[in-house]
Formats: structure tokens, sequence, C-alpha cells
């Protein structure tokens, strides 16, 4: 299975919801809440080509972006594949 990374902050409903996503699916996960360490905030602007919002989720080295891109890859059945590896 890959590793499954995602940056949060703490008052960010699409981040509860990304989690519970990745939660119900039996998907562990890195948090990393960039409101408490402002280096993850510039590791995750960095890496996701300098998106600023929260969620920013990664699969393995493969950005999915925000929970709406990964719940659209749920829907289209294409997240669980890429979370197999």
């Amino acid at each position: 299975m890959n590793i499954v990374e995602i940056y949060t902050s703490p008052l960010c409903g699409y981040c509860h919801a990304a989690k519970r996503l990745l939660t119900d699916k039996g998907v562990s996960f890195a948090e990393y809440d960039v409101a408490r360490a402002p280096e993850r905030r510039q590791e995750m602007l960095s890496r996701s080509s300098g998106r600023s919002t929260v969620p920013q989720i990664f699969v393995g080295e493969t950005h999915l972006g925000g929970y709406d891109d990964m719940a659209a890859l749920d829907r289209a059945g294409k997240l669980d594949p890429l979370l197999q590896g």
C-alpha cells in the first residue's frame, strides 16, 4: 500500500472530510498540521506546485489535490487503485 500524507489545519472542514474518507477506507495516513508547523506549510507549497489551501493530499509521490479532487477520484473508482499502489 502506498504511503498517504495529508497536510491539514485544525478548523478545516474539508480536512476532516478527507481524513474521514481515508479512515472509512481503512487507510492509515501521516497528517501534517500546517498551522502548528510553518515548515510543513512551505513543504506543502513546494510539493503541490504552490497550492496553498488545505487539505493537500499525496499518495506516494502522486499529488491528488484537495478533498474535492480525492472525492471525485473515489466516485470515479480511481482512488482505491492509487491507494493500493
